[in-house]
């Protein structure tokens, strides 16, 4: 039987070792073999972000379609795409935090279901208010569940490979994402767009059973909040991963008040950080969010028929995944800063060349790919740069501020788009404004300072 210790550290990359606040995670991730749960369980958190991408993405598909049908204004349909994104605002920054509390399981489920009434409500919407409505709902849902499956993900891969683990989470969601396209562009003239949306809350509906049967909770929360059972509960746990299980629960101690919450994520020099981090994933978000909300459409503007523009923001998808899978691989060896601020260079580059080039169609579906790549590449290293930045007790509350913040991009991004379309603002002139964030977002990240880093 393994004895426990209260007190450890976590090497969460190469370059960086975070204190946590108990050795749970170390004792889960103690050698570098992956047994089947715990693949299993990094599956079903890439499936519940591929639900979250299809969630989120379907809107913007669907969007000529839902304009045309209901006469909506670009900056009306700017309104309703920032719906959403505002939800996952509030879930991430007032929600998510409650995982720290109550459990990551229970507020995955109950996030789940709220996301699939909400989405059946999306689809039988007949005014733009029940839409907005909705939306905002299945946005707070979202914005719980990234935070508590990323946690997750970290605690269960073993810790070789937890960085890219971690990262190639985040794949799932562009994955989601293009499926959603494609589907869309095959089904949405013959089905009509509101069967789109509740397609994608059966799918929602579907996963739930599957999360309540083989989604475990999380053991640190079982070893440092102790609710009932817990021992028990967590030797089930470190067993089936091939671990070996506790005689005794860790004694209960108050966390430090200076790593604690909002405090945790200022206190000790990360204050400077803290908000660099906030400023780059706000950029990131501002762009990110205006190109997977406006790119089918901007197509179009562009002269592309309507199918291939719906392709064009699959193809976008496609390289978000290739981009994010890449740099989670190649920041195991890399500082993560400086791949960030490399991304998000050439994402300006690319930014600007699909709004300023007059490109055939394999040319312009390449230049979407591209985008992607580098665009939510880029952003997505944001996550394990949290991860390394914040202390373990503090490190749930800093993912969720960290993204809520940022949503304030993802909500002005579609609206600065919509207000710009509006006023027949040219596309090369649209999208060299849409360049400048992700400059800006790729040198802040770059100027963090790490623990342990003067």
């Amino acid at each position: 039987m393994a004895s426990y210790s209260a007190s450890g550290s976590v090497s969460v990359r190469p370059y960086v070792t975070v204190q946590g606040q108990s050795s749970s995670v170390k004792e889960l991730s103690g050698d570098d073999r992956w047994s089947a749960r715990q693949v299993l369980i990094v599956a079903i958190c890439f499936m519940l972000n591929m639900l979250d991408g299809m969630d989120v993405l379907i809107l913007s598909y669907i969007a000529p379609a839902l304009s045309v049908d209901w006469r909506i204004s670009p900056e009306s349909l700017g309104v309703v795409f920032s719906a959403s994104l505002a939800g996952m605002a509030a879930g991430g920054l007032l929600v998510a935090p409650l995982a720290d509390r109550f459990g990551r399981r229970k507020l995955i489920l109950a996030s789940l279901v709220m996301m699939a009434a909400a989405m059946f409500g999306s689809g039988l919407a007949s005014s733009i208010t029940e839409l907005l409505i909705s939306r905002f709902i299945v946005g707070i849902g979202i914005g719980t569940v990234l935070a508590s499956m990323a946690a997750l993900t970290a605690e269960y891969a073993p810790a070789r490979h937890r960085t890219f683990a971690v990262g190639f989470l985040q794949a799932g969601y562009p994955v989601g994402a293009t499926l959603t396209g494609f589907l869309v562009a095959q089904h949405i003239e013959a089905h009509g767009w509101q069967a789109m949306l509740l397609g994608a809350a059966t799918l929602c509906l579907l996963l739930i059973p599957l999360v309540f049967a083989f989604l475990p909770e999380s053991v640190e929360f079982l070893l440092s909040r102790q609710p009932a059972n817990a021992l028990q509960r967590a030797n089930r746990l470190l067993v089936v991963i091939g671990r070996a299980p506790l005689e005794a629960l860790p004694e209960r101690k108050s966390a430090q008040a200076e790593h604690v919450g909002l405090r945790g994520l200022l206190s000790e020099g990360r204050a400077a950080s803290t908000m660099l981090l906030w400023l780059a994933i706000t950029f990131s978000f501002m762009t990110l969010y205006f190109v997977i909300s406006w790119i089918p459409k901007l197509a179009v503007e562009a002269g592309l028929p309507a199918k291939d523009a719906i392709y064009a923001g699959a193809i976008f998808n496609i390289g978000a995944f290739v981009g994010i899978s890449l740099l989670s691989y190649v920041a195991m060896r890399f500082d993560l800063r400086r791949l960030i601020l490399g991304y998000m260079l050439l994402a300006a580059v690319a930014l600007v060349v699909f709004g300023a080039v007059s490109m055939p169609l394999a040319a312009t579906l390449l230049t979407a790919f591209l985008i992607g790549v580098f665009v939510q590449g880029g952003f997505n290293g944001c996550y394990p740069l949290a991860t390394s930045l914040y202390p373990a007790e503090a490190r749930s509350t800093g993912i969720g501020w960290a993204m809520g913040i940022g949503r304030i991009g993802a909500v002005i991004g579609p609206m600065l788009g919509g207000f710009l379309l509006a006023e027949k603002v040219s596309l090369p002139v649209i999208f060299t404004v849409f360049a400048v964030p992700v400059v800006l977002a790729g040198f802040c990240a770059s100027l963090i300072r790490l623990p342990g880093q003067r």
